[in-house]
């Protein structure tokens, strides 16, 4: 049963991923009026498993976005890599809980995939490292080890006592920090609104010369990508600023980590690896399945501190590395097997050659969106574009009319007072063909 079933799975998976070069982006209507069949009360009695699969398939796969596909551009979300999706496949199947040493095959394939990680970014080969869900639960994770270790240098352990009665943190960001620190901030007690909000540059870059000074617990949330314009805030001069401080500099690289994995364009994010944590997304730039969110901490004791806990039915702690003492979930799937499979199957030249390709191809949406007279917003520095194609009510009909043309699926934003439409290229499979071809449907949109 177990083997027709996966193998009619394999079938109708293999079938939907070798259509998405040339099928529409938007979804087909008459699968998603069709979803009305899924609308029905709990059954009484069980059904077959073939005919679910087979619902499933016949409404879901048409129904969906081709967000896999190649000219999906509408957020920083990569594909799947072939090699990821079958090891995915695989490891569910093992369906092993990756959330104690009691599977230590899991946990040395995690614990390699972080090494080549760090050794990847170029962080300290002694961090410690955590697999979430994304670069929320990443940024969240990252930020618990800053709580702790701010507020166990002014003597409070936030752990065992919590914020009631402890000394105050103060939290800087960016005007242009990402929701997801921000909901990370809330959950850790640390709110949402009292932060201080740095103001930005023209490309949307913390500006250096209007940090405030420096006084006791701090926790500044920086980041490298800006999900509009792709620009980064100058880390090294703030961890220059705070130097002989207790404040912690955090970096939400999400996506714009990645650019430490190009030779040609890691200067843009120069001086990132002095920073005390890190957190980003292997499901956008790497390219492997949901949910795969990564966590770095230069304190691996203070990662620790913040996320281990104990009980009697739990394994003993010991030299082996424990996964449940680095992440939020006891438990939680093989997530980390994706990230290895991808680093293995690129190596260091292929993760290289996917970031460089993917800006260069956003520098050509650039250039022939600006040849046709549309108004780029920003300067192209990696994989990020805005554009604009006149008025609101202008970019508005044009977005409506791509979106509804269904060559690609580009969506929109605010830029400092303007309506945009952003291109974020992040997919594998993207070629340059893609890309051609996605410009000739925004430039029919427009007209």
């Amino acid at each position: 049963m177990h083997q027709s079933l996966l193998e009619a799975a394999a079938r109708k998976a293999s079938a939907y991923l070798d259509g998405l070069a040339e099928r529409v982006v938007r979804p087909d209507p008459d699968a998603v009026a069709a979803v009305a069949e899924f609308l029905e009360a709990l059954p009484q009695h069980g059904s077959d498993d073939a005919a679910i699969l087979e619902q499933l398939d016949r409404i879901g796969s048409p129904g969906s976005v081709a967000m896999a596909g190649p000219r999906f551009f509408g957020f920083v979300i990569g594909g799947a890599l072939p090699i990821t999706v079958a090891t995915n496949w695989l490891s569910t199947a093992w369906d092993q809980n990756v959330g104690t040493i009691t599977t230590p095959v899991m946990s040395t394939i995690e614990q390699v995939a972080l090494n080549w990680l760090l050794d990847l970014f170029d962080l300290p080969a002694n961090c410690g490292g955590s697999f979430v869900t994304g670069a929320t639960v990443a940024n969240f994770t990252a930020l618990a080890a800053a709580r702790h270790a701010v507020l166990k240098n002014a003597g409070w352990d936030v752990e065992a006592d919590g914020l009631f009665g402890a000394p105050p943190i103060s939290v800087i960001t960016s005007a242009e920090t990402h929701p997801s620190v921000t909901k990370s901030l809330g959950m850790l007690g640390l709110g949402r609104s009292r932060v201080s909000a740095v103001p930005t540059d023209s490309t949307g870059a913390l500006r250096i010369d209007q940090l405030p000074p420096i006084d006791g617990p701090t926790i500044i949330c920086t980041q490298v990508g800006n999900v509009n314009t792709g620009a980064s805030d100058p880390i090294a001069a703030i961890c220059q600023r705070t130097a002989g401080t207790n404040a912690w500099v955090h970096v939400d690289g999400a996506f714009g980590l990645w650019l430490k994995a190009s030779p040609s364009r890691r200067h843009l994010v120069a001086g990132l690896e002095q920073a005390d944590s890190w957190a980003t997304d292997a499901h956008k730039w790497l390219n492997v399945p949901y949910d795969s969110g990564i966590a770095f901490v230069r304190d691996a004791d203070a990662l620790r501190a913040a996320m281990s806990i104990s009980a009697a039915y739990l394994p003993v702690h010991s030299e082996e590395r424990n996964p449940a003492d680095y992440t939020p979930e006891l438990s939680r799937r093989a997530r980390g097997v994706d990230v290895w499979a991808a680093l293995k199957s690129l190596g260091r030249d292929g993760v290289a050659e996917l970031i460089d390709r993917h800006c260069n191809q956003a520098q050509r949406f650039a250039t022939g969106l600006a040849d046709a007279g549309f108004e780029i917003l920003a300067p192209v520095t990696m994989n990020q574009v805005l554009v604009a194609f006149g008025s609101t009510e202008q970019t508005e009909r044009t977005i409506a009319a791509l979106q509804q043309d269904g060559t690609c699926w580009c969506g929109i934003t605010r830029w400092q007072g303007r309506t945009a439409m952003r291109i974020s290229v992040c997919n594998w499979s993207t070629t340059d063909a893609d890309v051609e071809r996605s410009i000739d449907a925004m430039r029919r949109a427009a007209a």
